[in-house]
């Protein structure tokens, strides 16, 4: 977007509604699922927080930050932890501004990793990596979230069973395709030929299996030798976020059980991609209060949950983020200092 006022403009609505969400979160609960919440309640929760709970959560949130460094390290060899988290955390922050902030994070990745000597042509491969890592194990959470759903038994109802068993081997069906396909030549050319079928049959005007195997020339080489490491990165990265929304649920009195837990942290993560506020801040903590009061957790404990989480999947990255791009601009502009200072004349003559 180059419209820079319209930009702002958008900006400033998208995160007042976000804000607007979160101080009437009592009230929409209230209309969503009937049950009363109020700020002092959830205010009297957030009171009996210890700190050893905190510094849980704290740890926890920083081992997630680490976690990721290893998605981001194993899509752009050269990378270093170090700058993997700070590209991550700055990156974090600007798509937590704004609306459509995902674009605005990509061109500030491109910015710093060219600043650290990395050529265009692996940022733009560790881009689509990277992304396309994260959107295949978004479309895994809420399969395994099912799952985990049906096999506790949490659903009775025999169509909705058999509909939810249904659901979910079709996307860990349809995500393994499109792994398999990034690794191996005949499953891409059987895909490719499945997808110009489907633009036939849609009359849409693209030739899908170029695209696609364009794609696969940009990233075969990452895909074929770092695939495991990608892989576990999202893994853990997704293990310790649940493990914080478990600490979240345990503090607040909130524990709705192990499967139910992990149904709420894959709808959590979902409503994260919803656009219309930045990183859809207010539209998860409505959705995982009202999945959380669904499962039999009172009202007051499940907001109380869903605003610490959001917390500490939100809003602390912004304050962090910051730092860590503050961080890198003081270095840059040092370095451009000393480089500057740098001249043939400072070089020493030898001795006569």
């Amino acid at each position: 977007m180059k419209n820079k006022p319209l930009q702002i403009a958008l900006s400033v609505v998208s995160l007042g509604l976000a804000v607007l969400l979160v101080v009437y979160l009592p009230q929409i609960v209230r209309a969503l699922t009937g049950k009363p919440v109020s700020w002092h309640e959830i205010g009297a929760v957030f009171g009996t927080l210890s700190f050893g709970e905190i510094a849980l959560m704290t740890a926890l949130w920083l081992l997630s930050l680490l976690a990721y460094t290893f998605v981001l390290t194993n899509s752009l060899p050269g990378l270093t932890n170090l700058q993997g988290l700070t590209l991550n955390a700055a990156g974090s922050a600007v798509s937590n501004l704004l609306p459509f902030g995902g674009a605005v994070g990509v061109a500030l990745s491109f910015a710093m990793t060219r600043g650290w000597g990395f050529a265009n042509r692996p940022i733009v491969v560790m881009t689509l990596v990277s992304g396309i890592w994260n959107t295949l194990f978004r479309f895994i959470l809420p399969a395994v979230g099912i799952i985990g759903l049906l096999m506790a038994g949490e659903v009775l109802n025999p169509t909705f069973v058999k509909a939810g068993w249904t659901g979910a081997i079709s996307i860990l069906a349809l995500c393994a395709i499109v792994a398999a396909a990034l690794y191996w030549d005949r499953a891409a050319v059987v895909l490719g030929k499945a997808l110009d079928g489907l633009t036939r049959v849609l009359r849409l005007k693209v030739h899908a299996s170029d695209a696609f195997h364009r794609l696969r020339a940009d990233t075969a080489e990452i895909v074929r030798t770092r695939s495991l490491g990608l892989s576990l990165g999202m893994v853990f990265f997704l293990g310790f976020q649940w493990a914080i929304m478990a600490a979240c649920m345990s503090a607040t009195g909130a524990w709705p059980g192990l499967a139910q837990s992990i149904a709420v942290f894959a709808l959590s993560r979902v409503l994260t991609s919803a656009v219309v506020t930045p990183s859809g801040a207010g539209i998860m903590e409505s959705g995982v209060a009202a999945l959380l009061i669904t499962f039999g957790v009172p009202g007051t404990p499940a907001v109380a949950t869903a605003l610490l989480f959001g917390f500490w999947t939100y809003t602390i990255e912004i304050p962090f983020g910051g730092l860590a791009l503050g961080a890198w601009a003081l270095l840059r502009r040092r370095n451009g200092r000393n480089a500057a200072a740098e001249s043939p004349s400072a070089i020493s003559k030898a001795p006569q």
